[in-house]
């Protein structure tokens, strides 16, 4: 048996998938590689990782070498809790104005330039930078955050009364398209997982039940949260109610929708065709 190296990022959002197996409850006699989305893109398509939760706009580009694991991403429906663009005018004011873009995601990014080009008729010019809200608002008009360096600065701009305007990216994509948002898919490579179909089945099955195990287990799922992020217990209730790690007919619509706003911003070169292990033509 192939030992899968599986990556995780290492965000709360995709903490209900990877609880169980962090702490043994479920059998994984793989390695799981911890990091940010871009790290983890950049190990998967570079050979060092044969699974991973890899960000939604990376599988577009690269979809001639991997399969989407089925019933598995991680969106939301709205708001989103944890994409955040600060500013310090509103959004239809930053015309010509600087962005600083975290370093630490891809479909964000994506997603913030599409909104940019077709909801708010926007352009503005980008820097990447590591994601510090505090540098990079004193060096720019806006900053993208994702993940838990967006829910704590989130959090510091209420407590300290910030004088910042936030905008939550997935609120206004439902409200631009009606549609909710994929984030992030699991993706495999497509050679590893043609040259190892039953480890594959095997994990598939495994990610759904620890899925399944950590909404059954909800309090065991927010006590660990609280411990790694330090946020309220209210802000993660309110996060986990938020964050969706399913994939059915509904996420594959609004993930194609996604893509064909991509590709008319010249972000993407083609229009997508998602294949999905264990579906026909994948």
């Amino acid at each position: 048996m192939a030992k899968v190296r599986l990556g995780q990022v290492d965000y709360l959002n995709c903490l209900p998938v990877f609880h169980a197996l962090e702490d043994g409850i479920l059998p994984f006699e793989g390695e799981l590689i911890k990091g940010t989305p871009t790290m983890l893109n950049k190990m998967l398509l570079e050979g060092e990782l044969d699974v991973t939760a890899l960000s939604s706009i990376e599988y577009a580009r690269h979809v001639d070498k991997c399969f989407i694991l089925p019933n598995l991403s991680v969106s939301a429906d709205g708001p989103v809790h944890s994409i955040f663009l600060f500013s310090h005018v509103p959004v239809t004011e930053l015309e010509g104005k600087k962005i600083c873009l975290t370093s630490s995601s891809s479909t964000s990014i994506a997603l913030l330039k599409v909104l940019f080009d077709h909801y708010y008729h926007v352009e503005a010019k980008y820097e990447t930078q590591a994601p510090d809200l505090d540098k990079m608002m004193s060096c720019a008009d806006g900053a993208l955050l994702i993940g838990d360096d967006a829910m704590r600065a989130n959090l510091r701009v209420k407590e300290e009364g910030l004088p910042y305007h936030v905008t939550d990216l997935g609120e206004v994509w439902k409200q631009f398209t009606g549609e909710r948002m994929v984030f992030a898919l699991w993706i495999i490579k497509k050679d590893f997982a043609l040259e190892h179909p039953e480890e594959i089945d095997l994990l598939c099955k495994t990610l759904v039940e620890a899925k399944e195990y950590a909404a059954a287990n909800y309090d065991g799922l927010l006590k660990k949260a609280r411990r790694r992020s330090g946020l309220p217990m209210e802000v993660l209730e309110e996060y986990f109610q938020t964050i969706n790690n399913d994939f059915d007919e509904g996420h594959k619509r609004a993930l194609l929708t996604f893509y064909d706003y991509c590709y008319k911003s010249g972000l993407i070169e083609e229009r997508v065709r998602l294949s999905v292990w264990g579906e026909e033509g994948a």
